[in-house]
C-alpha cells in the first residue's frame, strides 16, 4: 500500500506526462498509467500519419516507461465519446460563425471525466496530468487553478472548465517547474531522446492544421452550400466574393484573396447571410463582451464590478476588466480596448495567478 496514495496518470508518451508519472512514482505514489486514444486520422480522411498523442509510437513509449519502472499501464479508447462531443461541437461552432477551442471542450467534458471514471474503477485516490498549471485548496475550501511557474508554457487558460469535483482529485506536479527543468529531469531519468522530443501544437484531429479541409470532409457539400458569399466593409458595401463564412476567423488577415491596397482583417462573421465583414486593424478594437457557460474557480460568486485580468485567447497577456453577473453569464467591460474578441473562444479571468472563472465568449460589443 502506497504511503501517498494511488494515482492514475494520463500518459501520452510525451515528455511532460512521462516525467509526471516517474516523478510521482519516485515520490512514493502507487502509479497506474493510462493512455487515452481520442482520435484516428483514417476516419477523417487525412493522408497524414498520426502524430502527437494518438499514434502507436506514443502508446508504446508510454507503456515502455511504465513497464520499465514496474507500474501498470492501460490504453483507454475514448474515440466514440470524443467524436460525439468534441468534434461535433467543433463543426457546429464554425457553422454558427464562431471560433471554437476544442482543447478546452475536451479537457472539460471528456478527458477528465474519462480519467475520473477509470480512477474510481481502479480505486485511485487521484488523477494526474502533465499540464503546466497548479491546483490548490484555497482558504474558502474551494479548489483553484493557478498559472504554472513557466509563463511560456502555462496551461491554466485551457483548464478553466474543470469543476470542483475534478479539481479535488487532480495533481499537476509540473506547475512548479520550467520546461527546461523537465527536459533535464527526463535526461537524468534515462530518457535522453524523450528530452529532445519536439512538441505538437496542432489540434489532435486536424494533423495538418487545415481546419477548413477538415470541415469540408466532415460536412458533405459544405463548399457548394457556402460559396459565393460577400465580403463587405463596415458600412455594408460589397467588396468581393469569399469562399464561405465557416472558412474565416475573427482577426484573420492572410488568405483572404482580395486586393484592397492595404492590409484588411476579418472583423465580423454573419452566418445568416453568409457575409464576412472586413476592416482595418482598429476595427478589431472592442471594449466589452458577453460571456456564457461560466465555471467558477476561486470564488463561488462574482460580485458586480469585480475587477480581474481577462484573457480572450491562449497567448493573450490579459487586460484589466470589470465583471458584472447577468442572466447566468457575465457582462465584461475592459479598461482599454482589446483586439479581436472572437465569439466561441474562451474568456478566462484571473486574480493574480489564480483563475476566478472562465466561460465562452458569446458576443462582443454589448
Amino acid at each position: 500500500m502506497s504511503r501517498k496514495g494511488k494515482v492514475l496518470v494520463a500518459m501520452s508518451g510525451g515528455i511532460d506526462s512521462t516525467v509526471t508519472a516517474l516523478m510521482l512514482h519516485h515520490e512514493g505514489y502507487e502509479v497506474i498509467g493510462i493512455t487515452m486514444k481520442t482520435w484516428d486520422y483514417a476516419s477523417a480522411g487525412s493522408s497524414k500519419k498520426e502524430t502527437g498523442c494518438c499514434n502507436l509510437d506514443s502508446f508504446n513509449d508510454a507503456r515502455a516507461a511504465a513497464v520499465h519502472h514496474g507500474f501498470p499501464h492501460f490504453i483507454l479508447d475514448i474515440r466514440e465519446e470524443f467524436g460525439d462531443f468534441v468534434i461535433e461541437n467543433f463543426v457546429d461552432e464554425y457553422l454558427a460563425g464562431r471560433t471554437p477551442n476544442p482543447c478546452v471542450m475536451c479537457n472539460t467534458h471528456i478527458k477528465w471525466r474519462a480519467l475520473l471514471k477509470r480512477a474510481n474503477a481502479l480505486d485511485c485516490d487521484y488523477i494526474a496530468t502533465g499540464h503546466y498549471a497548479k491546483v490548490r485548496l484555497y482558504d474558502n475550501d474551494r479548489y483553484v487553478i493557478s498559472k504554472g511557474k513557466d509563463a511560456t508554457k502555462d496551461q491554466s487558460y485551457v483548464l478553466w472548465g474543470l469543476d470542483q469535483e475534478l479539481l479535488s482529485r487532480t495533481i499537476m506536479p509540473l506547475g512548479i517547474y520550467h520546461k527546461t527543468e523537465i527536459r533535464q529531469m527526463a535526461h537524468d531519468m534515462g530518457y535522453p531522446e524523450l528530452a529532445k522530443k519536439s512538441e505538437s501544437y496542432e489540434i489532435c484531429f486536424v494533423p495538418d492544421n487545415d481546419y477548413r479541409g477538415f470541415l469540408k470532409r466532415k460536412v458533405e457539400g459544405l463548399e457548394d452550400k457556402v460559396a459565393g458569399g460577400n465580403f463587405v466593409n463596415k458600412e455594408g458595401k460589397i467588396l468581393g466574393k469569399h469562399k464561405g463564412y465557416p472558412f474565416y476567423t475573427i482577426g484573420q488577415r492572410k488568405g483572404l484573396e482580395i486586393a484592397m491596397g492595404r492590409p484588411v482583417f476579418v472583423t465580423q462573421i454573419i452566418p445568416e447571410s453568409n457575409t464576412v465583414v472586413l476592416g482595418d486593424a482598429e476595427d478589431l478594437d472592442e471594449s466589452s463582451m458577453r460571456v456564457i457557460k461560466l465555471n467558477m474557480g476561486k470564488y463561488d460568486t462574482i460580485t458586480p464590478g469585480m475587477e480581474a485580468i481577462g484573457k480572450i485567447r491562449y497567448k493573450d497577456s490579459g487586460s484589466l476588466c470589470n465583471m458584472y453577473p447577468e442572466n447566468e453569464g457575465l457582462r465584461v467591460h475592459f479598461y482599454e480596448n482589446v483586439k479581436g474578441i472572437a465569439p466561441g473562444q474562451s474568456a478566462v479571468f484571473y486574480e493574480g495567478d489564480d483563475v476566478i472563472a472562465g466561460g465562452i465568449i458569446q458576443k462582443s460589443r454589448i
